[in-house]
């Protein structure tokens, strides 16, 4: 079993490595768990993976939280998910403030700008790669095209749409399984390499139940209570702890499933951020380790920076961002806590399943609906068609997808571009 500090330097070490999205910080944690230290079993991290693929929020890093639990108990797991946002979080608002205070400086400016048809780039990307996962059958194919009108012409609230699409799953499921699937088993293959022996999995109680839900619920919301005292109800602060809290319980299927929601809310409702302003904080969460998820953690910072007011801007972002990522990731310790000790039996769960991929299947038609939002912001400024920054978002586009290059450089070469465009007379 390795010691806590051992566990803590690697969790670290994971949290600044950690590019690639999801599928490259999940791959890693297995190549270095499963088969290179062998702290985990192949079954075992197959086993909480899929645990993690049933809950909102950013499923690596509930995975790291879980398997941080797993080896050293409740501390192992605080530091594993903490550890994994940590340095991504801190980076990320020396960016944020970088770009929001250097907006009236023209070449930065124009380096942020030429990240606009990278980002429409990577949401068509997306699109796509969800919908290849998820719409494997005609009903699928329908929520997906029906998630995209009520969101698109009607205006529906995507908390409606998640809603229908998962009962639809799991009633379906239960009458018509071959066009309801429910997410496949865990494997049961043997381990690739024999693991260390973990401790005994504590078990269910409600005594454990209700002791971890409050403690977590009072941590969870002292900030908000503390920014409600401080700055009254209707405070921006107080606003954006409720609805990043909110945002938290309903981010099924990734950053790119909630992107919609928070863009409808802060952006068009709240109009605590331009969809420029969103476009930017995509990019730049694209280009720091951890999870994608930390863009809400730019919308805040965002939103405190365009409406300060009783603070300093600064100060005023700062707090922002801290409230939005304490509400943020805050949930998924809840989550992984409560949840961790069932984990062994949820493949014996398929309607539940069979709703997750229904929900899958709504989100492609909300993505697909924020990329023609973000596209009509980027491409057509004023009405008018930008056929460079047209011709830059297909060249992204694939890139990303034919030539399958990483999205680190892409974001960078088209800042550089925006740079170059702005500098030519």
């Amino acid at each position: 079993m390795p010691s806590f500090r051992t566990a803590l330097k690697w969790w670290f070490r994971l949290g600044c490595l950690s590019f690639g999205g999801p599928a490259g910080q999940i791959a890693l944690m297995h190549r270095e768990l499963v088969e290179r230290r062998r702290w985990i079993s192949d079954d075992h991290f197959l086993h909480a993976l899929n645990f993690c693929m049933l809950l909102p929020g950013p499923e690596a890093q509930q995975l790291a939280t879980y398997l941080g639990w797993r080896l050293h108990g409740a501390k192992g797991g605080i530091a594993a998910g903490a550890l994994f946002i940590l340095p991504s979080a801190l980076l990320l608002v020396l960016l944020s403030w970088l770009y929001m205070a250097g907006q009236n400086l023209w070449w930065i400016a124009a380096a942020f700008a030429g990240l606009a048809p990278a980002v429409v780039a990577l949401i068509l990307a997306a699109t796509l790669r969800i919908g290849r996962k998820a719409l494997h059958s005609t009903p699928l194919w329908l929520i997906a095209i029906a998630s995209f009108a009520l969101i698109r012409f009607s205006h529906v609230s995507f908390i409606l749409i998640l809603a229908a699409a998962a009962l639809l799953g799991s009633f379906g499921h239960r009458y018509r399984p071959d066009l309801f699937p429910a997410s496949p088993a865990p494997s049961s293959r043997p381990s690739s390499a024999p693991s260390l022996t973990l401790p005994p999995c504590p078990r269910p109680s409600l005594r454990r139940t209700l002791t971890i839900t409050a403690t977590t619920l009072t941590i969870w919301w002292l900030p908000v209570l503390a920014a409600t005292l401080a700055f009254g109800p209707r405070s921006l602060f107080t606003n954006l702890g409720l609805f990043f809290s909110k945002a938290a319980l309903i981010t099924f299927g990734g950053a790119y499933a909630v992107l919609p929601y928070v863009s409808q809310q802060a952006v068009d409702h709240h109009h605590w951020l331009s969809h420029h302003q969103m476009m930017t904080g995509l990019a730049l969460a694209e280009s720091t380790p951890g999870p994608l998820i930390m863009v809400l953690q730019f919308a805040g910072f965002a939103a405190g920076w365009n409406h300060p007011h009783p603070l300093p801007q600064l100060a005023a972002a700062s707090l922002a961002a801290a409230i939005t990522s304490w509400c943020t990731f805050l949930p998924s310790f809840l989550m992984v806590f409560l949840g961790a000790p069932h984990i062994e039996s949820l493949h014996h769960h398929p309607r539940l399943s069979a709703a997750l991929h229904a929900i899958t299947a709504a989100v492609v038609g909300v993505i697909l609906n924020l990329a023609i939002s973000f596209a009509s912001t980027s491409l057509l400024p004023n009405h008018h068609p930008d056929w460079t920054a047209a011709a830059l978002t297909i060249a992204a586009f694939l890139a990303l997808e034919k030539a399958k290059l990483p999205i680190l450089p892409i974001i960078i070469t088209s800042a550089l571009i925006g740079l170059l465009r702005a500098s030519l007379p």
